[in-house]
């Protein structure tokens, strides 16, 4: 099925012409081998030395299955004239065992004068000599040279081409694999390479990620995808000169081929807009990768150093309540109104999970809880549990803080140990406190 995909032809040429040159006995025209060599330099970009050494390689090797078996011979070929040439090789002797292999010296000296026991001489043979089985051998020996020759080739012109994006012509549909054309290489997109609901036609052009090479593949050996998060990663660079030249990097990224890619993207330049830099004006480079990928959704989103502040530009137009934070754990908790528990979830929870991967993040969500309004004991007992959850903070040193208005960390700003102590703290303890908050904000920093 493949064969009749898109390279059958070109094969078929190949093998018609070395069935041509080399049919039934190795006595072919100049003209024909000649033929054989063109086409493989031109087409198939195999030098003329290395076909004219495969050749010989395969008759010299073939000549010991032939009807005529058990000679050794030199072969040449001359590459301007495809002319072949034929020499058996023979050991003299002053008594022949093997005549195959063997010349006695008196037949010896009528071809070389200085011929002598012990050493070797060539004589000219036809190469209709080695017979059909040689014929035949050698044809198939060059026909598995020249896949050689073609594997190694496409290796080398693609290797360094993995995770790029290539071009192609789709020559073939069968059982959902893209069989594609690809300058020429063939090429392959598996099914489970497909981003869901795309559909192709044969003879469509399509950009894909070069996923692989697989040389051990009896189909196509490149191995391309368009439902890899790579796929994406690279469209972006072509389409967002910030990304290519670095300016703007991608930090996170996500995707649900098919349906939805979140994309995550920083700057160290204050006068850069990333995510403007992405879209575009009007919209522009995100309107060209959508097209590409068919009307997959694409958002792109600012990084923020705080998972928390980074946490609400993810999840937007939901709004995050009642956040807390597991920094060693990497999970967040948090709340939303019961009217974005839809859209924070999103269809089959797809969205807090491309979320939870962009951001790198384990994300809990719940539904906010409609509880009647804490009393004011409610309230002093949350902020004493809260300055209490500060390592180095007792239980009775944080309602002192809370009686004196310290309800949370970000009340102790501008505060310093003179305050606390002109409140009732010890110096020492009110030192320790300071420290303690200090130590707390800087690990929440780092962290």
């Amino acid at each position: 099925m493949w064969q009749e995909g898109f390279d059958v032809v070109k094969w078929e040429l190949s093998h018609f012409l070395l069935s041509n040159a080399f049919e039934g006995k190795l006595m072919s025209t100049n003209s024909q081998i000649l033929s054989v060599l063109e086409y493989m330099e031109k087409e198939k970009g195999i030098s003329r030395a290395d076909m004219i050494e495969t050749i010989g390689e395969a008759i010299r090797t073939a000549a010991l299955k032939s009807i005529n078996a058990g000679h050794d011979v030199r072969i040449e070929i001359n590459p301007k004239t495809g002319k072949l040439q034929a020499w058996a090789i023979f050991e003299v002797v002053d008594s022949v065992s093997d005549p195959k292999t063997q010349i006695h010296l008196s037949k010896a000296s009528l071809l070389d004068e200085n011929a002598e026991v012990g050493s070797v001489i060539e004589k000219e043979i036809d190469p209709a000599f080695l017979g059909r089985i040689a014929a035949q051998t050698t044809k198939q020996a060059i026909l598995q040279r020249v896949r050689f020759f073609e594997k190694e080739k496409l290796y080398n012109d693609f290797k360094n081409r993995v995770g790029d994006i290539v071009s192609g012509t789709i020559k073939n549909i069968d059982g959902g694999n893209l069989y594609i054309d690809v300058n020429g290489a063939e090429a392959i997109m598996p099914a489970r390479e497909r981003a869901r609901g795309e559909e192709f036609s044969i003879g469509e052009r399509i950009r894909c990620l070069l996923l692989k090479l697989d040389p051990a593949s009896r189909d196509a050996e490149l191995v391309l995808s368009r439902s890899h998060v790579n796929f994406i990663r690279r469209l972006l660079e072509i389409e967002v000169s910030e990304i290519a030249d670095g300016s703007v990097t991608i930090k996170g990224i996500a995707r649900e081929p098919g349906y939805r890619t979140k994309v995550c993207v920083g700057t160290n330049d204050k006068n850069i807009d990333p995510v403007g830099a992405c879209v575009g004006i009007r919209g522009i480079r995100i309107k060209s990768i959508v097209r590409e990928l068919s009307g997959e959704k694409v958002d792109v989103i600012r990084y923020n150093d705080d998972p928390e502040k980074l946490l609400f530009e993810a999840i937007r137009p939901a709004v995050p309540k009642n956040v807390r934070v597991d920094y060693d754990g990497r999970r967040i908790y948090f709340e939303v109104a019961e009217k974005d528990l839809a859209v924070a979830i999103g269809k089959h929870g797809l969205n807090a999970k491309l979320t939870s991967r962009m951001m790198n993040w384990r994300l809990d969500i719940s539904k906010e809880n409609e509880a009647v309004p804490e009393n004011f004991g409610e309230k002093l007992e949350r902020a004493v549990a809260g300055l209490h959850g500060i390592p180095g903070i007792s239980d009775e040193q944080a309602q002192k803080l809370v009686a004196i208005g310290i309800t949370d960390i970000d009340a102790f700003e501008g505060v310093n140990a003179e305050d606390l102590a002109e409140a009732g703290f010890d110096m020492d303890v009110s030192q320790k406190v300071l420290d303690s908050v200090q130590k707390f904000c800087k690990n929440k920093k780092i962290r």
